[in-house]
């Protein structure tokens, strides 16, 4: 099997987002158009250079992106649709950089947008009965996810509310996020009871929003001028489903571990080489569960790793500067792209308040329905 080590360099040269919001009446081609526009003149090209395309989105319909592109004018590029669930804007990113790396294309870009929409999964069309009531509703596993770590790791709800109140914080410094207002530890728990002792504060916001991110090969990054500290080297990226349960295991955790080594081996890196991470963090147990998957904390000390400012910005690896899902939202289609803009202006140097100094590395990871888990790796060369 083929690693992206073994094909062309892919560089990420432009990035762009439409500010992620409550559902509004905004068009989503005003917000997808906002977020492409932006990657162009980041990347500092005309959209007739653009070779292809992939738009990652679960709720607007048929043909979404070539509608929206009809605004930029019909140059002909290959356009395709991408539906993943939460991971679709993460997996529109993969399908554009895996057509550079094998040299089809020299620049393609990957654009996430979403309105609301009406959300149906497949199985809901298919009349195969539910469990129960609460079986396929992720705020319920998690949170008993969370009682069980509870008892099990020593957990608190303060912890719970320290990951919401960092991202929360993150995202008040950000201008593209949903929730702009920091929060404390204290307002965390007082916030409404959604399921056991999970709050509102501690849980995702669903949104509306758009985010693009343009990648190229190095002969086109010669060809159009690309400026030297632009590009963003894409050198992971990993998709893997689910497996059966063994034991007491998560799956979604087993996963997202498999994938992050995976991503790792492919990078050629450690994972004490990762300087800033966006990760899946609909649920504020999530992150500290993941933490320790991703080897940024021993296993049964993910806590312990966001008590001691080692998840915080200027920490030893940042974890969710943007805000993650908690703070900055989840607009599902855009959500992995948003990462990509995230890690991309970290590792440039952009990042203004929220930057993590020294950083080189970093990881872009999202879990979506099914369960399937996507990581990318982006590394400033």
């Amino acid at each position: 099997m083929a690693n992206l080590s073994d094909m062309r360099p892919v560089y990420v040269i432009g990035v762009g987002m439409h500010p992620y919001q409550f559902a509004s009446d905004t068009l989503y081609i005003d917000m997808g158009l906002t977020a492409v526009r932006g990657a162009l003149e980041d990347a500092g090209i005309a959209f007739p250079e653009v070779e292809s395309a992939y738009i990652g989105c679960t709720g607007i319909g048929m043909a979404a992106g070539r509608i929206m592109f009809n605004h930029l004018g019909s140059t002909g590029l290959a356009c395709t649709q991408v539906e993943n669930a939460s991971a679709s804007g993460s997996s529109a990113f993969q399908m554009a950089v895996l057509e550079v790396a094998a040299g089809r294309r020299d620049v393609s870009l990957a654009v996430g947008v979403d309105k609301t929409g009406d959300q149906l999964r497949a199985v809901q069309k298919e009349k195969v009965s539910r469990l129960s009531d609460t079986a396929t509703i992720p705020l319920v596993k998690y949170a008993l996810m969370a009682e069980h770590l509870k008892k099990e790791k020593g957990l608190s709800a303060e912890d719970l509310a320290m990951v919401a109140a960092k991202n929360h914080t993150n995202a008040s410094k950000n201008p593209n996020a949903q929730f702009r207002k920091p929060r404390t530890v204290e307002q965390v728990l007082a916030s409404t009871l959604v399921a056991g002792t999970t709050t509102s504060l501690m849980c995702c916001p669903r949104g509306e929003g758009a985010a693009a991110a343009i990648v190229a090969s190095e002969d086109a990054i010669r060809r159009l001028g690309i400026l030297g500290g632009k590009p963003i080297r894409v050198t992971a990226s990993v998709l893997q489903s689910e497996t059966p349960q063994v034991g007491r295991e998560i799956p979604s955790v087993t996963l997202a571990q498999r994938v992050a080594e995976m991503a790792y081996d492919e990078a050629g890196i450690k994972a004490t080489d990762l300087d800033c991470v966006e990760l899946h963090d609909a649920f504020a147990i999530e992150e500290i569960l993941y933490t320790e998957t991703f080897g940024l904390a021993p296993k049964g000390a993910g806590q312990h790793f966001l008590r001691d400012g080692g998840s915080a910005i200027g920490g030893r690896c940042c974890v969710n500067s943007s805000g993650g899902l908690i703070g900055q939202g989840h607009p599902l289609g855009p959500t992995g792209l948003g990462q990509v803009h995230e890690l991309t202006r970290q590792l440039r140097g952009e990042n203004g308040e929220r930057q993590q100094p020294g950083a080189r590395i970093g990881m872009a990871h999202m879990i979506g329905l099914g369960s399937i888990s996507i990581a990318h790796i982006l590394t400033k060369d």
